[in-house]
């Protein structure tokens, strides 16, 4: 879709281009009522400018490209518009609860979102949200603004995460102004609009369940199931059979990000999607020299959040989620035995964590060393790797990237990976069993190297070329989120013209932080 605003004045324009992008219309979850949300215009940017704009999530929400030019697009995505909206169509902050950090903090919400509509193209619905649009009745104190830092990187990240094959909200803009904002020093505002098919949390369902308010959380899980799980109707409990596919998208989920070494920084219930999809990127990064111990976040001190926690803390999640269903489950019980039966039904749905996490792991490590088939002693492979790896701190990237090199007949190809370790006469003993058990693959060499590669990225969004982009862009040059932007779309390719995207980071690199003030 192009849309051309001809001469009108440009309250007009930015009206007519919402009217044109559709994206007035309510959606399923408004509907829901006001108990889910607080309808509100968003807070005036002044001045707003584009910063960037995916051209491929335009076009997956049926947008021409070139929209991103139009006059009245950075008004819009700044939600300037919405001041104009009349109050049936007003964007919405939805309210929500969660335990943060493990801690039950109440009531929380949408203190710097707004969910704008919906728009529905190719027989799909997806939802637009503002992040960083000023404050709500959720804020807490907050400004209701993101800055342009974190919305670069969560930018980056939700595309970065897409194109590796990870569920992920996406990104369609980002939208800066010079406004200043205050965090641990004065910076400037930016909007960024993101897209999923919902932002319903695992705080939703625990923000009725602690108000002991069954009809609202009812109409929650009926919305979702009716949404997004229709076929959980056919179970004999359609609220349990919620839970359970909740439990193994999450447990996928993080499966996934453990095999690309992403840390999230903030797994609070609250940051959890029903969806089982990457949400809410804030103090996240990707692991450089591997520590299994990582903490991304720096407002994380006891390191609850850590690499190697991620699975633990998302089956406590989970247990959260399902303490929330409780109210629904067991229906079809007598009223004596309910309680009781619907504890052991929700238990058993949790199990299906590790039912499915430790299958997810294994086998996309077996594919990420190129083994095809399960034999005898492959399940310890990876893990004698992975602390070989956290022994040396090599690199999780590369390390993984360059066993493609290695050969089934001969140590020809180690070097690159040698160079990576400190305990050469460990990872060459390694090595040499790697290479026996390739031996025993019936594909050749080149083969098994395309296979790997399809699986172990090149380019991800590590925080130096994140923080190099977010430097240039404060000098107002987005030439380097362009370009790291298409990098990040082609993690699986060689592109031997970025090479220096792929390289180990420079020492700078170990004093960036991260925290929660992102």
């Amino acid at each position: 879709m192009s849309f051309s605003p001809g001469v009108a004045e440009p309250s007009a324009r930015i009206s007519s281009l919402a009217d044109a992008l559709s994206i007035r219309r309510p959606g399923a979850f408004a509907a829901l009522g006001s108990a889910f949300h607080t309808r509100l215009p968003a807070a005036p940017l002044p001045d707003p400018y584009v910063v960037g704009v995916s051209h491929e999530v335009a076009r997956m929400l049926g947008l021409d490209p070139a929209i991103a030019s139009e006059p009245g697009f950075a008004e819009l995505f700044a939600g300037n518009a919405t001041r104009e909206w009349p109050g049936e169509s007003l964007p919405y902050a939805s309210v929500y609860s969660g335990h943060q950090f493990g801690v039950w903090a109440g009531q929380l919400g949408d203190g710097r979102a707004l969910s704008l509509g919906e728009i529905e193209h190719a027989g799909k619905r997806f939802e637009l949200q503002l992040k960083g649009s000023g404050r709500t009745p959720y804020s807490r104190m907050g400004d209701g603004r993101a800055v342009l830092r974190s919305s670069i990187r969560e930018f980056l990240c939700s595309e970065a995460m897409h194109h590796l094959g990870i569920p992920t909200t996406r990104a369609l803009s980002i939208v800066g102004s010079d406004l200043p904002v205050r965090r641990e020093e004065i910076e400037t505002a930016a909007v960024v609009t993101r897209v999923a098919a919902s932002f319903v949390r695992f705080g939703h369902f625990e923000h009725f369940y602690a108000a002991d308010r069954t009809a609202e959380l009812r109409a929650l899980a009926e919305h979702v199931i009716d949404r997004f799980h229709p076929s959980c109707r056919e179970a004999d409990d359609p609220f349990l059979a919620l839970l359970g596919v909740v439990v193994e998208r999450t447990a996928r989920l993080v499966a996934q990000w453990q095999t690309v070494g992403f840390c999230h920084g903030v797994m609070n219930t609250d940051n959890m999607s029903i969806l089982g999809l990457t949400i809410d990127y804030g103090p996240f990064g990707f692991v450089d020299g591997f520590d299994a111990g990582y903490i991304c976040n720096h407002s994380d001190t006891q390191g609850r959040y850590a690499y190697r926690m991620q699975p633990q803390i998302a089956y406590w999640n989970c247990f959260c989620l399902a303490q929330a269903l409780l109210p629904l489950i067991g229906e079809r019980y007598d009223e004596a035995a309910r309680t009781e039966r619907a504890v052991a039904d929700a238990q058993a749905a949790l199990e299906r964590f590790k039912e499915h996490f430790a299958p997810e792991l294994e086998g996309r490590f077996q594919a990420k060393l190129g083994l095809t088939g399960q034999r005898e002693g492959d399940s310890v492979f990876a893990d004698k790797l992975l602390a070989l790896m956290h022994a040396s701190r090599a690199d999780f990237t590369l390390t993984f990237r360059r066993l493609a090199q290695v050969s089934k007949h001969d140590a020809s190809g180690d070097g690159p990976v040698r160079d990576l370790f400190l305990d050469l006469p460990a990872i060459d003993g390694w090595l040499a069993d790697y290479r026996a058990r390739l031996a025993q693959e019936p594909i050749d060499d080149a083969a098994r190297r395309e296979a790997m590669n399809r699986v172990n990225p090149k380019f991800v969004l590590r925080n130096h070329l994140a923080e190099t982009a977010i430097r240039h862009a404060k000098e107002k040059d987005f030439s380097e989120l362009e370009r790291l932007a298409a990098v990040l779309r082609r993690p699986f390719d060689e592109q031997p013209e970025n090479e220096a995207y792929a390289a180990l980071p420079p020492d700078w690199a170990g004093s960036l932080e991260v925290s929660c003030s992102s």
